[in-house]
C-alpha cells in the first residue's frame, strides 16, 4: 500500500490545526456557537479525508500499472470523498444558525465552518499556496471588513427598550414620530400584554445614531405624561 511520507502527513496535518484554529479563535472571542476547538476539529477532519483519498488514489494507480487487467475494475475518482465532506458540513453549519423574530444569526459561523473545511481539504491535498492565501483572506474580512461594514451599514449599535405606557395608540403615535424625527431605526416591537386584554406597554428594539446617547431617549420619551415607564433591557 502507498503512503504519503509520515512527515508530510504530520506537516499537513499541524498547518490544518493551524488554519482552523486561527480562524476558531476569531469565532471564539465573539463568543459564536462553534469555536476554537470545532474550527480545528473540522479542518482535520477535511484533511484527513483527503490524505484518505490521496492515500487510495496512489494505491489504487500502482495496482493498475503493476497489473493492466484492473484498469477496467478499479477507478480512481479524485474527488468523491471531497464531495461527501463539502455536502455533509452543511449539517454542522445548520446547527450555528439561529432564527428569531425578524433577525437571522450564526450565517458567518456556518460560513467559516464550511471554509475551514475546504481549507482542510486543499492542505490535505497539498495545496498549500491556495489554503494559505485563502486563509489570509478570510481573516481579512473577518476582522477588517467588519468594522468597514459597520461603518458602511450600521449607524450606530442596537439597543432594546421596554416601554410602559397609558392611551396605546396616542403614545405609539407619539413614540414613532419622537423615532422619526431622530433618526432612530426600529428594528423589531413586541408589545406587552397587561392583566387584561389591553396592552401596557412596547420593547423596542432599535437601531440608533452613534451621536445620539440612549440616556437622552429614554430622558426624551419620559416627558410624555402617558408613559409611566422606561427601562433599558441587557441581554447577556
Amino acid at each position: 500500500m502507498i503512503e504519503i511520507d509520515y512527515r508530510e502527513v504530520l506537516i499537513r496535518l499541524g498547518i490544518a490545526v493551524f488554519a482552523g484554529g486561527l480562524i476558531g479563535y476569531e469565532r471564539e472571542y465573539k463568543n459564536r456557537p462553534a469555536g476554537f476547538r470545532t474550527h480545528i476539529l473540522v479542518c482535520i477532519g477535511a484533511c484527513v479525508i483527503a490524505l484518505i483519498q490521496v492515500t487510495m488514489n496512489e494505491e489504487i494507480i500502482q495496482r493498475v500499472l503493476s497489473d493492466s487487467r484492473l484498469k477496467d475494475i478499479l477507478r480512481a475518482d479524485y474527488g468523491r470523498l471531497s464531495a461527501q465532506v463539502i455536502s455533509g458540513i452543511g449539517f454542522l453549519g445548520a446547527g450555528t444558525i439561529i432564527h428569531t423574530k425578524g433577525s437571522i444569526k450564526g450565517l458567518t459561523t456556518a460560513a467559516t465552518l464550511w471554509l475551514v473545511a475546504c481549507l482542510g481539504l486543499a492542505i490535505g491535498y497539498g495545496y498549500y499556496i491556495i489554503s494559505m492565501a485563502a486563509l489570509v483572506i478570510c481573516v481579512i474580512v473577518l476582522i477588517s471588513l467588519k468594522k468597514i461594514q459597520d461603518k458602511l451599514f450600521h449607524s450606530g449599535k442596537n439597543i432594546k427598550l421596554e416601554v410602559e405606557f397609558t392611551k396605546k395608540s396616542k403614545t405609539i403615535e407619539f413614540i414613532d414620530t419622537y423615532f422619526d424625527t431622530k433618526n432612530i431605526h426600529v428594528i423589531d416591537m413586541d408589545f406587552i400584554r397587561g392583566s387584561g386584554e389591553g396592552v401596557k406597554g412596547c420593547i423596542y428594539t432599535l437601531n440608533l445614531p452613534k451621536s445620539l446617547d440612549i440616556l437622552k431617549v429614554m430622558r426624551d420619551l419620559s416627558y410624555n405624561d402617558s408613559i409611566l415607564e422606561i427601562r433599558k433591557i441587557t441581554e447577556d
